[in-house]
């Protein structure tokens, strides 16, 4: 359900609730725990997963500046779990990051594109640099499969007495490998 109240912290450490809206008495008061398209930041911080989320974060936190110049968040940085589809903008942020390295001219007119949802010319680009796109992409694909890999395997090491949530861990690992195949999938097909 959609939230009603927000909740935050003074300096004190009281804690302030704030409505959202007007609310009718008897109702519950609910919160927003975080983006639900994303798992792994409700999986941090809260110590669980949303199992019917569709999508997956692109794990692209190394193109930061890049996402931020192009104005994009986070969230529209997604890779669907099950059939790997590979948003759009995921594909901008990859491309700009390689125009930034190799045709910074070219690269300011593609921000300026992304930006004002010029359509025509992000895709001159995109059709122009595919190869290179898609290599980058795929590259970052299994960098991430293998060191989800490796962490999966650090997980189930610990000892259960412990670490008593190191299931969860693997579940979120395996969760984030499975999207990830499914995109890698989709990009060998298309390479």
């Amino acid at each position: 359900s959609e939230p009603n109240v927000e909740i935050t912290f003074d300096t004190e450490g009281n804690c302030i609730v704030l409505a959202l809206h007007d609310i009718q008495p008897g109702s519950p008061l609910t919160i927003s725990l975080g983006d639900p398209t994303n798992p792994t930041p409700l999986f941090a911080k809260y110590g669980f997963l949303c199992h019917d989320c569709h999508t997956v974060f692109c794990k692209a936190v190394h193109l930061e500046s890049q996402i931020q110049d192009l104005g994009y968040n986070y969230v529209d940085l997604l890779f669907d779990a099950q059939s790997g589809e590979v948003a759009p903008k995921v594909w901008d942020v990859f491309l700009y990051q390689l125009l930034e390295d190799n045709d910074p001219a070219s690269a300011e007119q593609f921000c300026l594109a992304c930006k004002a949802n010029d359509e025509t010319t992000k895709q001159e680009y995109h059709d122009h640099y595919f190869a290179y796109t898609l290599d980058a992409l795929q590259r970052h694909v299994y960098s991430t499969m293998e060191d989800v890999g490796r962490r999966t395997v650090k997980a189930r090491s610990y000892d259960m007495s412990t670490h008593p949530r190191a299931h969860v861990i693997v579940a979120h690992n395996d969760m984030v490998r499975d999207a990830f195949a499914a995109t890698a999938s989709v990009l060998e097909q298309m390479g």
